[in-house]
C-alpha cells in the first residue's frame, strides 16, 4: 500500500523565500504565499495536499530544514 501524507510542516521562521520546494514537486503541492514571514520573505504553502505522492522532495532539497513531511 503507497503511502499517503498527512500534513506537510513549514516553518516560516526558517524560509528563506528560496522557493526550491515549490519547484521540485512534481505534483505541483506546494505554491508561494501572499503572507511574508517575520523577515518580509514570501514562505511556501500547502495547495494540493491530495496530490502529494510522499517524494519528499520538497524536504530533501530544502537547505534551510524549513519542510517536513509527515506520512
Amino acid at each position: 500500500m503507497p503511502l499517503t501524507v498527512k500534513d506537510i510542516a513549514i516553518n516560516k521562521d526558517l524560509c528563506k523565500g528560496c522557493g526550491i520546494c515549490i519547484d521540485v514537486c512534481p505534483k505541483d503541492v506546494l505554491g508561494k504565499s501572499d503572507e511574508v514571514n517575520e523577515y518580509g520573505l514570501y514562505y511556501p504553502m500547502i495547495k494540493n495536499l491530495k496530490n502529494c505522492i510522499v517524494c519528499r522532495l520538497c524536504e530533501l532539497y530544502c537547505p534551510d530544514f524549513a519542510v517536513e513531511v509527515h506520512a
